[in-house]
């Protein structure tokens, strides 16, 4: 399987994680990662910010897909709202620049990078470490960036490889009487 970059982005409107893999679908390789710090802008220049910041990163490092976590549906509205304009933003990024965009849920992406889906952030930032070969302070936020990214490498190699497997046309029943033959006893 060929060298695909992959853009992951945890999204937030105070703070994006943005990390960017090289895979090959079994080996993953950590080509860049950072945190968005938007901080106490209004909204719409924080959101402006991520859009503006994402499509210059698409430019340099040139990812041919994009993966973002999907809402964390919580008890406070305003801050459900908020994370979903940030997302739109960064989805936007990517859709602009031709990147096809997949979305995970926070407990896909927990479950692909630690193997439980109930991980914590500290399990999560530990594992994308071991997986990306990384050393030193990963933060949270890129960190999570990183485990989206990880989590599609392995999803859409999974999925080509059960596409590859199967045919491209259903195999024909056969004749009846053709089939399965039984024995009498």
């Amino acid at each position: 399987m060929a060298l695909r970059r992959i853009l992951g982005i945890d999204p937030g409107s105070r703070q994006t994680g943005v990390g960017v893999i090289e895979t090959d679908g079994q080996h993953n390789r950590h080509i860049f990662s950072t945190c968005l710090r938007l901080g106490d802008a209004p909204l719409p220049e924080r959101l402006g910010i991520i859009f503006t910041e994402l499509s210059a990163i698409i430019r340099q490092y040139q990812p041919q897909e994009m993966a973002i976590e999907s809402v964390f549906v919580s008890n406070n509205a305003s801050s459900a709202l908020k994370l979903g304009q940030a997302r739109g933003a960064a989805i936007c990024a990517g859709v602009t620049c031709g990147l096809p965009v997949a979305e995970y849920s926070p407990k896909e992406v927990k479950q692909a990078t630690v193997g439980k889906g109930g991980a914590d952030k500290a399990q999560v930032q530990h594992m994308v470490k071991i997986l990306l070969g990384l050393h030193g302070r990963l933060q949270a936020d890129t960190a999570d960036a990183l485990a989206v990214a990880v989590c599609h490498a392995h999803a859409s190699h999974l999925q080509s490889r059960i596409q590859a497997s199967s045919p491209l046309t259903p195999n024909p029943s056969p004749p009846r009487g053709e089939g399965r033959k039984r024995t009498e006893s």
